[in-house]
Parts: structure tokens; C-alpha cells; sequence
């Protein structure tokens, strides 16, 4: 019976939500940052003791600690509580046998290379080994046989260790059914029992409480005062901070007629989740102060701890009635139920959470003060009943509406599924608390109320991170508007914000409401500890084994060197390269160097972290390389010309080039591709491989000096040498033009109509010349039209036709037959017009 009333307790435990989520939460940081003590508790061996003897050491008290473990589960079957203590013992041993196999192995992989190297003994008649050979061979093969032996040995231990936890589950299992489906016989004798009981229990509690009480006031009135004021301190700081941090979210005071329905979840959950922590906090912070300050007795501290735990419970469920309800507002409300059955129902849940809580409560008193566990169980059966009674009648109130409905509106009755629900839940709590299943009936019950409140809250929680993250839905917040009003944040950003807040919301629900309900159906924080151990640092997949903190160490250290190699990058170009004055290509160069040779050491210190072997990647990298040599050639080919850019720099950023029909400044060269800005602003992004494989013209390779062709047509009834002499004092002239190389001017060709020329000089900046041109041809056009020189071909006006008498005589006998046949038809016209003619045609 005692075992029975321990488990029941055990499974009303989510009264104390947050003391044991606390726990938990520390102990899974515990647990994931230290490595496992068993490992290390070896005992001390003899100073000239080889690995391989103290490993044998650590396996034979490894057993013996088996051995104690299987002992103790035997003596404490009873105890669901001091069970899973044993149950993390015995998976932590576990762990540290398989500590000391794994240990062995890189010495029996060197032994088994060496006695590849040593090859097989000779065969018979062959020429004998060398002694030292024989002998090295003998003592590699015994270490190697003890080695196995050892492994074996681990093997078998680590079977047995792994037998045991599950037969501790197993035991718990039983416990946990047997509490639930034992039946106590409902009499009048057992009410008689009950009652005297709680006589005698109400007057040791009297004593109990006024003893310490008056001790208290007489030697730790002082200590009481100090916890009392250092309590309210840390509970007004708390209030204040949360009221100026998260006032947007818990108070109404900007009140909408009708608000978004983001606005109304957010309100909800987190006027919900808040207010609970700080009252949290505020009863923790209590009882620290109380049992720091020695102002608690061991008989009273548990009482103490219970009450506050109990009083946080049901502020969280009555906050949580009222978040989801709203009775005082229904414009608030989540739910659409009338203003007369949200007060109901508000009513109801509260009622039932005061209940179990004071059920709970009295129960820690009864097994505190060592009261009769008749006394246990006849408070759980009327509270059962009453909860059950609250049940029947919350099914049979109307708070339902309809769809368009105002709040004041008077409510229908539930739906039937609801409305059966309620009823069948009701009547069996009371039956099975009449038929004696009180355990049941006590269960069932805590998980109406607290299960219940959890999960809705965890909807609610679930249903604001998705409205949240929903796209253009942050930016209507009022977090969102003042971010977007503060620092100008975009729609883009807001919604990035806005999916970091859903995950963020996610997270919360998982790490801290999921605890929450296990505790509630009968797991212990070790059972907790020890899932969250296996799921952070031990998820098996065949033979592959995963770690969760290992992968997020690992990313994090990537990241870390993602943000060390910009730095350095940084600082290489700012100061380094830039005090060398190194032109932009080398400096594009080194940058863009030590990025890749950063970004890969980056990633090999992530995978190392994470716990990858990288010689295990050799068989994806021989399956990689078949990949690449059909399908990635490409990718390959142009990866190593990039390389090859990179080193060689046929060109760098800021050269002009001419690759094909591509023309242009090179912007940026990476390992895959080049990107060239045409003189139209278009990048054209041009595989590596194509400039490597193709030709290139390079306008500014080694310097930027370079020449320009300008050709010049004049008449052709102009003084060649005359033009030739007037462009040569042009070009020579001319600004931006050098001197040395001297310019040129090139009389090319003539013909009938024109004298062809052509202007050579030299640029120190080629870039400029289109400058430099576009001023030289104006310049020459003002001194040809200063000159007289006249331009272009010679019109047809002054260009004689020469025709031959025979052509002459043909051309006017083909005009004179044409006359003579227009006139006759020319005269008919006049006489007669035809009937689409008008006379005036």
C-alpha cells in the first residue's frame, strides 16, 4: 500500500511543474557537457601496470558494480523512485564497458598491421625467422588473444548490464499497473478508519506547525524576516521586468474592438507562460532563502515545498482558463463560447484544478506526518467523485454559438461528441471510484486537469509560432511595427524575424512542455535525463552512432571560422596588401585564397567536431570520384582552370579584355567562373574552362599603354600630302596623345571619290581613349573646315557622264516610240472617259 500511494503521488507529480522541469533542464546540461563519471572511476593501478592489465582491472570491477546494482534492484522492487536511480547506474556502467572495448581497439589494429607486415611463419622446410622475429610474433599473438579475450569478456558484461535495465523497466512497468488496477474494497469500515485517521493526523499537524512555528519566532525571526523581504525583493524585480520587457504581450491596455487573431494568441500565450514563470520563480526563490537561511525543519521543508508548487500550479491552470476563455472580454476570446458559459466553464476548470491540487497536497501531508495510507486513499476517492461531478456538470451548460454570434448571445448546448465525452468521463470517474479502482480513478483524473491544461497550452503555443511565422504576419505585430519603425527593417527582414520567433516559440514547447506531460504519466526526471543523454550524445542508426551536441559543436566552430577567415580576409586586404600597394589583381587573388583555404579548415575542424572520422569518407570519396569523372567533369574542369586563374593571373579584376565575342572589365574571378561588365553594364558570367581552353585578348595585361586607329576619308580632289602634313600638326597637338612612341598618319589608299588615311598614336591609359579619340576627330574637322578640305565622295552633280554616239542615237529612237504610243491613248481619254474616270480625271 505505501509502494501504491509513492506511485500515486509520483503520477500527480506535473503539480510541480516547474522544481522538477528545473531539474531536468540542468541535468541534461550536466549531462551533455561532462562525460560520464563511471568511465573515469577506475581504481588506481600499480605504476608499472600496461594499458592492457588495468583495462582488465576496470572490466572486473565494472562486474562487481554489476553485481552490486542487481543486488539493490532485488532489495528496493518496491521503490519506483530508488528503481530508476538504479536503472541510470546500470546505463551508465553499461557505457563505461563499452568505453573500455573501444579503448582496446586502435592496440588491436596495430597489432593486426604488424603481423601483416610480418606475413605468415614460414612454411615447413623452408629457411627458419630470425629469433627475434619468432619471439615478436609469439608476443603479438598472445596480446592479441588477450585483447579478444577482453572484448568478449566486455561484450558479455555489456549483454548482462543491458538485461538488467530492462528488467528494471519491467518492474517499474508492473508497479506502475498494479497501483493503477488495485482495488480497494469501498465500506463503511474503511470511512470509520479514514476518519479517525484524520483526526489524529489533523492534530499532529497542529503540533507539528505550531512547534516550529513558535521555534522559529524565537531563535530565526530574524532569518524568517530576511527570506520573507529577499523573497519580495526578487518578486517585485521579476513583475517589474517582466512588465517592461513583455508588457506588449500580457497587457490589454491598448484595447482593439476587434483584434487580429495573432495579437489575440500571442496575448494568450504569453500572458499565460510569463506570469507563470515569475510566480515560479518568485516560490523558488522562497524556499531557497527559507532553507538557506536554516528557517526550515526537515519535517516541514516538505510541506513547504509542496504548497508553493501546488499554489504555482494552479495560478498557471487558472491564468490558462482565463487566457483561453477571457470571461471579462470576449473579444479576447480564443474560443466561441458566450460570455455566461466562458465564466462556467472558467469556474469549472478552476474549481477542479483547486481540487486536485488540494488532493495532492494533502496526500504529501498524510505520507510526511506518516499517516495510514486508508487516509491517502479515501481522499483521492472524494476527489475523484468531485471531479468527476465537475465533469457532468460542465456537459450539461450551454456556452456554445454560432458562427457570426455576438458574445452576449445566449449559448447553445455542446456538439454530441463533446457532449457524450464529458459525460462517459465524468460517470467513470465516479464509478471506478465506487467500484474501489481509486488509483485509476486518481490518475485519470490528474491527467483531465494538469495533462489537459499542458496540452492546451502547448496548442496554443504551437498555433502562435505558426501565425507568427506566417508570411506578412509579423510585421503586423506590434513587436514587428516597432522593429520596422526603429531600424527601418524591410518586409524581407521582418519575415525572417518573424520565422526565427515561430522556431524559437517551437522550441520552447518542446524543451519545456514535453518534460511535462512524461513526468506526468508516471516518468521520472533520471528516466528524462537519461532519453535526452541518448537523444543528445547517442543516436544509433545501424552501426553509425550520432551526436546531437557533437553536430551542433561542430557547426558552431564552422560558423566560427566562417567569421574568422572574413576577418582575416579582411585584414589581409585592408592593411597588408593595401600598405604593399599591390594592384587589385593580386589583391583579388590572395583574398579569394585565403577565403577557400579558410572556408576548408573551417570545415574540417566542423566535421572533426562533430565527431565524423574522415577516414571513413574514403568510400564516398572513391564513389565521388567515379561521379566526377562522367558527370562533374564540367564542374571539375572549370574548378581547376579557376585554380589555375587564381596562380597564373593571365588576367585580373579590372583588366579589359576580349574573350570570343565578350568584351569587357573582369569584375570577379572565382574558382567556377569569371565575371565580365560589358560597356553596356551586362555581366556575362564565362566558365573558367572556356578562358582557359579559348583565346583571350588582354587590353591591360602587363600596363595599359596601347595605340589607337583612326581612319580619315576625305575627297579625292584634294593635295594628299597637303592633308597628310594638316593631320600629323593635329595629331601632334592633341592632349593625351604620346609623344614617344611618336604618332603616325598613313595615307592607305584612294580611288576616283576619296583619299583614305589613317591616324596611329599611342595612349599611357587605354582606358581613356575613347575620350582621347572622340576630341582628335573633332579637332580635325574644325582645321579640315578651317583648311577648305572638302569631305566624303564628290556628288553625282559633279561627276560628268560620258555616252557614245551609237548609245545616244539608241536612247532617242526608244523615247520617240514611246511617244507616239501615248499620245493616241491620251486623246481617246479626253474624248470619252471610261466609267471609273470623273471628268475632271
Amino acid at each position: 500500500m505505501r509502494a501504491m500511494r509513492r506511485l500515486s503521488l509520483s503520477c500527480e507529480g506535473g503539480l510541480l511543474p516547474v522544481f522538477r522541469l528545473v531539474s531536468v533542464l540542468l541535468a541534461l546540461v550536466l549531462s551533455a557537457a561532462t562525460p560520464v563519471l563511471a568511465q573515469t572511476a577506475a581504481a588506481p593501478a600499480v605504476e608499472t601496470a600496461t594499458p592492457l592489465q588495468q583495462a582488465n582491472a576496470d572490466l572486473d570491477k565494472a562486474g562487481a558494480q554489476l553485481n552490486a546494482i542487481r543486488e539493490r534492484v532485488d532489495t528496493h522492487a518496491d521503490d519506483d523512485a530508488r528503481l530508476v536511480q538504479l536503472k541510470v547506474e546500470a546505463e551508465a556502467l553499461n557505457r563505461s564497458i563499452l568505453a573500455i572495448s573501444v579503448a582496446t581497439r586502435p592496440r588491436l589494429d596495430a597489432i593486426k598491421a604488424r603481423q601483416a607486415e610480418l606475413g605468415d611463419p614460414p612454411a615447413e622446410g623452408a629457411p627458419a625467422e630470425a629469433d627475434v622475429v619468432v619471439e615478436e610474433r609469439k608476443k603479438l599473438t598472445t596480446e592479441r588473444n588477450e585483447i579478444n579475450a577482453l572484448t568478449g569478456e566486455a561484450e558479455n558484461l555489456s549483454i548482462e548490464a543491458t538485461k538488467l535495465s530492462n528488467r528494471i523497466t519491467e518492474i517499474r512497468r508492473q508497479l506502475f499497473s498494479d497501483a493503477i488496477l488495485k482495488r480497494t474494497e469501498i465500506s463503511s469500515d474503511l470511512f470509520s478508519e479514514a476518519s479517525g485517521a484524520i483526526t489524529e493526523e489533523t492534530q499532529t499537524l497542529g503540533r507539528t506547525v505550531t512547534a516550529w512555528m513558535q521555534f522559529v519566532w524565537k531563535f530565526k525571526r530574524m532569518q524568517l524576516l530576511g527570506a520573507v523581504a529577499l523573497s519580495l525583493m526578487a518578486a517585485l524585480v521579476l513583475l517589474s521586468g517582466s512588465y517592461r520587457l513583455f508588457s506588449p504581450y500580457i497587457t490589454r491596455a491598448a484595447r482593439q474592438e476587434k483584434p487580429h487573431y495573432i495579437t489575440r494568441l500571442s496575448v494568450a500565450f504569453w500572458s499565460t507562460v510569463l506570469p507563470t514563470m515569475a510566480a515560479a520563480a518568485f516560490a523558488g526563490a522562497s524556499y531557497f532563502f527559507l532553507d538557506a537561511f536554516k528557517v526550515l525543519r526537515p519535517d516541514i521543508a516538505p510541506i513547504v515545498a509542496i504548497a508553493l508548487g501546488v499554489l504555482v500550479a494552479i495560478y498557471f491552470l487558472g491564468q490558462l482558463a482565463n487566457a483561453v476563455l477571457s470571461p471579462g472580454d470576449g473579444h479576447w476570446r480564443l474560443v466561441r463560447v458566450s460570455d455566461r458559459g466562458a465564466q462556467l466553464l472558467w469556474l469549472l476548470i478552476f474549481s477542479m484544478a483547486v481540487v486536485n491540487g488540494a488532493d495532492y497536497f494533502l496526500g504529501t501531508i498524510s505520507e510526511v506526518l506518516g499517516s495510514p495510507v486508508v487516509l491517502t486513499v479515501v481522499k483521492s476517492f472524494f476527489a475523484s467523485i468531485v471531479i468527476g461531478a465537475l465533469l457532468l456538470v460542465t456537459a450539461f451548460i450551454k456556452p456554445v454559438l454560432r458562427q457570426g454570434e455576438t458574445p452576449d448571445s445566449p449559448g447553445r448546448p455542446w456538439p454530441r461528441s463533446i457532449f457524450v465525452l464529458l459525460v462517459l468521463t465524468g460517470l467513470g470517474l465516479i464509478l471506478a471510484a465506487l467500484l474501489g479502482y481509486v488509483g485509476m480513478a486518481r490518475f485519470v483524473a490528474t491527467q483531465i486537469v494538469v495533462t489537459g491544461a499542458v496540452v492546451v497550452t502547448m496548442y496554443i503555443g504551437f498555433l502562435s509560432g505558426r501565425a507568427v511565422s506566417a508570411t506578412n504576419a509579423f510585421a503586423e505585430t506590434a513587436v514587428g511595427k516597432r522593429l520596422e519603425e526603429r531600424f527601418g527593417l524591410g518586409q524581407v527582414a521582418l519575415d525572417q524575424i518573424g520565422l526565427a520567433a515561430g522556431l524559437a516559440i517551437y522550441l520552447l514547447l518542446f524543451v519545456f512542455f514535453v518534460p511535462l506531460i512524461l513526468l506526468q504519466w508516471g516518468f521520472q526526471i533520471a528516466d528524462i535525463e537519461s532519453w535526452a543523454y541518448r537523444i543528445f550524445t547517442e543516436i544509433r542508426i545501424g552501426t553509425i552512432t550520432i551526436s546531437l551536441v557533437g553536430i551542433l559543436a561542430g557547426v558552431l566552430l564552422f560558423v566560427a571560422g566562417l567569421v574568422i577567415t572574413r576577418w582575416f580576409q579582411r585584414w589581409v586586404d585592408g592593411n597588408v596588401l593595401a600598405r604593399s600597394q599591390v594592384d587589385a589583381g593580386v589583391r583579388n587573388s590572395v583574398r579569394t585564397a585565403v577565403g577557400y583555404a579558410g572556408v576548408a579548415l573551417a570545415g574540417l575542424v566542423g566535421i572533426s567536431a562533430a565527431g565524423i572520422n574522415l577516414s571513413s569518407l574514403a568510400l564516398v570519396a572513391g564513389a565521388l570520384s567515379l561521379g566526377i569523372g562522367f558527370g562533374l567533369q564540367n564542374i571539375v574542369s572549370n574548378f581547376v582552370s579557376g585554380l589555375i586563374l587564381l596562380a597564373e593571373r593571365p588576367f585580373k579584376v579590372g583588366d579589359w579584355v576580349v574573350a570570343g565575342t565578350t568584351e569587357g572589365f573582369v569584375r570577379r574571378i572565382s574558382v567556377r567562373a569569371t565575371e565580365i561588365e560589358t560597356f553596356q553594364r551586362q555581366t556575362v558570367i564565362v566558365p573558367n574552362s572556356v578562358l582557359i581552353n579559348g583565346q583571350v585578348g588582354n587590353w591591360t595585361h602587363r600596363n595599359k599603354l596601347g595605340r589607337v586607329e583612326i581612319p580619315i576619308s576625305v575627297h579625292g580632289g584634294n593635295d594628299p600630302r597637303h592633308v597628310q602634313q594638316l593631320l600629323v600638326e593635329v595629331v601632334r597637338g592633341q592632349q593625351g596623345l604620346l609623344r614617344n612612341p611618336e604618332p603616325t598618319v598613313v595615307f592607305q589608299g584612294f580611288s576616283s571619290a576619296t583619299l583614305d588615311f589613317e591616324i596611329r598614336a599611342f595612349l599611357a591609359d587605354i582606358l581613356n581613349g575613347t575620350g582621347v579619340k572622340s576630341d582628335l576627330r573633332a579637332a580635325i574637322l574644325e582645321r579640315f573646315r578651317e583648311e577648305k578640305i572638302a569631305i566624303g565622295a564628290p556628288s553625282a552633280a559633279e561627276v560628268p557622264v560620258k555616252i557614245s554616239p551609237e548609245s545616244a542615237e539608241l536612247i532617242t529612237a526608244i523615247l520617240e516610240q514611246a511617244t507616239e504610243k501615248v499620245r493616241p491613248q491620251a486623246a481617246r481619254r479626253k474624248a470619252k472617259p471610261t466609267a471609273d474616270e470623273t471628268p475632271e480625271t
